[in-house]
């Protein structure tokens, strides 16, 4: 019995004494020190609000088309005998060269024919004038007064003059059909399409290709009516504005400097647009070293407009609905301010009025801002205040307004 109470009684002793240290243990523990819960402001990407004197740029796109093209038709006909080699799809040439040839033979034929038919008009001619001279001394050897025109021949010297004239008509028209033999480029350019080839008979009026001027590309850069009103007062005039053309080629970006000449006038009844017309001179670096722009190439353009004084930039996606744009002010706090807007466009807002002095542009996103919340700014130096401070800021932010 004695043993068994001693099997049943040494764990209670030990289970006692453990329970016994443990909560002595726990008596010499320190409460652990009460710390106030503090709150940061909530922290925000900032921009300083300047005002300047900027240019306007105004953005647009189009396609480069070449602003003389021209589609070469026969004044002859005959058979070609002769086909430059430059005369050929992209094939450049220069002003007055020869691009197709058509047989001169029966031409130079008609010439020779037309020449001896003005000679023998004037010899006809040469021989009215001498027979009308001797009618006018025989006239006057026998008769006193004044001879009548049919007596001095005077009918027949003017027929014989007529004759004359028709045959130098003659002869300058079979000159002039000789010279269209030969199909000469009326300026420099480069072969668009040819439809003309070496032995091919060909008529008045058959179409042997189309050529366009390389001395002068245009593209037409539409504008809608508010952007037309930054454009400057030059264009009214029909004066040079300059503009920038980019686009990449050959994976490389390039850009070229051209002039706006000339606007439409009119504006364009389904996409309500206004054209404007820049010309690039030199579009292929023919005189030049550099980048060509061939035609049907597809441009951006940037057109310098007019100069705005003391203007804002803004970026476009920092506007909010009601042209809105949530600042911080000189306390630190978020305002919304309802701006006047000059100009808008996909990049940027211009801003002349409705900012305040010390305004700082939050450039950083706020989820669901309040006007008055404190913040802290990222580019501060000192620590930002604590929300147990945010009743003394607000207190002195509106001390001013209290008093007035």
């Amino acid at each position: 019995m004695t043993s068994r109470l001693k099997k049943v009684g040494i764990p209670i002793l030990i289970l006692v004494g453990a329970i016994a240290i443990a909560v002595g243990m726990s008596g010499l523990r320190k409460a652990p020190v009460k710390v106030e819960e503090q709150r940061l402001a909530l922290l925000v990407n900032t921009e300083l609000l300047s005002a300047s004197d900027l240019t306007y740029r105004i953005a647009s796109q189009g396609t480069v088309s070449p602003k003389l093209q021209t589609t070469l038709i026969s004044e002859v006909n005959g058979r070609i005998v002769a086909v430059s080699e430059h005369f050929v799809a992209g094939g450049f040439f220069q002003e007055g060269d020869l691009l197709v040839q058509v047989e001169q033979a029966d031409y130079l034929t008609a010439v020779k024919a037309a020449e001896a038919a003005l000679a023998g008009a004037k010899a006809q001619l040469e021989e009215e004038k001498a027979r009308a001279r001797v009618a006018e001394a025989e006239w006057r050897s026998f008769t006193e007064g004044k001879a009548p025109a049919l007596g001095l021949r005077q009918p027949q010297l003017a027929s014989a003059l007529a004759n004359v004239q028709s045959k130098e008509a003659d002869l300058d028209r079979a000159k002039r059909d000789l010279s269209r033999t030969e199909i000469r480029a009326p300026y420099a350019g480069m072969v668009a399409s040819r439809t003309a080839n070496l032995g091919q008979f060909i008529s008045r009026g058959s179409q042997l290709g189309m050529i366009m001027g390389t001395d002068v590309a245009e593209v037409r850069l539409p504008l809608s009516d508010t952007d037309f009103g930054f454009l400057p007062q030059q264009a009214a005039n029909d004066q040079n504005i300059p503009v920038t053309l980019s686009a990449t080629v050959a994976g490389q970006p390039q850009q070229w400097l051209a002039n706006i000449v000339r606007t439409e006038g009119i504006m364009d009844e389904r996409s309500r647009v206004i054209y404007a017309v820049a010309e690039v001179q030199d579009p292929y670096q023919r005189n030049a070293a550099g980048t060509p722009l061939q035609f049907g190439r597809f441009v951006q353009a940037e057109i310098q407009g007019i100069t705005a004084k003391q203007v804002t930039k803004v970026p476009r996606h920092l506007l909010k609905p009601g042209k809105q744009i949530l600042v911080v002010d000189t306390y630190n706090l978020l305002q919304f301010r309802t701006v006047e807007l000059d100009r808008a466009d996909a990049a940027f807002a211009y801003i002349t009025a409705g900012l305040a002095a010390g305004d700082q542009l939050v450039t950083s996103p706020v989820t669901n801002p309040l006007a008055g919340t404190l913040v802290r700014l990222s580019a501060a130096e000192d620590t930002a205040p604590t929300t147990q401070d945010t009743s003394a800021i607000v207190a002195e932010a509106v001390k001013p307004a209290e008093g007035q």
